[in-house]
């Protein structure tokens, strides 16, 4: 690199810390006092006069802002209420056991009734075996519960299929409950 190149790159470098550093703001917007169009300062909700009622020409109405609840409707909900959502494997496996089918067809009704829903399936092992093979087989996991919601009836581009392996652990004791707690698939509604 020439001596002019190396001016050139200094000179930019330069140039974008100039332009970054004038960016740079040192107002903290939460000090900032809340003026109204007059110029008085307000530090509380403002009540703002209405226009005038019946019998009331002066009346001043409280216009804060109220928060709102809204239950989900149906179709809306992040998936069927009360349905498990995590799905427990043997060691070394990625068969489903019996005891799950009732939340996989719980999940596969709500996905075939709500064809904009998406779901993810998220496959987990416990801390035993190499990380290759734990990615591999936590997504034959998450592929096993994609499979056979699509068995019956859910559209694949519904259902995403990801592995985690061993990265994501919900208990990091070394026992075998905890091993048991980690061999799992989550579903995760989007």
């Amino acid at each position: 690199m020439n001596l002019l190149q190396r001016i050139a790159k200094i000179l930019a470098t330069s140039v974008a810390v100039a332009i970054l550093a004038a960016c740079a703001s040192t107002v903290k917007l939460d000090d900032v006092p809340v003026v109204d169009a007059k110029g008085v300062g307000v530090s509380a909700p403002m009540a703002v006069p209405s226009t005038p009622a019946q019998g009331q020409p002066n009346a001043v109405v409280d216009r804060t802002v109220q928060p709102v609840t809204v239950a989900p409707a149906a179709s809306e909900a992040a998936g069927p209420i009360g349905v498990a959502r995590v799905i427990l494997f043997d060691y070394d496996s990625f068969s489903i056991k019996a005891e799950y089918q009732n939340a996989i067809d719980a999940h596969a009704r709500f996905l075939t009734a709500n064809r904009g829903r998406r779901l993810a399936v998220e496959g987990h092992t416990d801390e035993r075996g190499g990380r290759e093979y734990n990615l591999a087989l936590g997504q034959n996991r998450a592929e096993a519960v994609r499979r056979a919601l699509a068995l019956l009836g859910v559209q694949d581009a519904q259902v995403e299929a990801v592995s985690f392996g061993e990265e994501k652990p919900v208990d990091t004791a070394n026992t075998e409950q905890a091993y048991a707690k980690n061999r799992r698939a989550e579903l995760t509604y989007r």
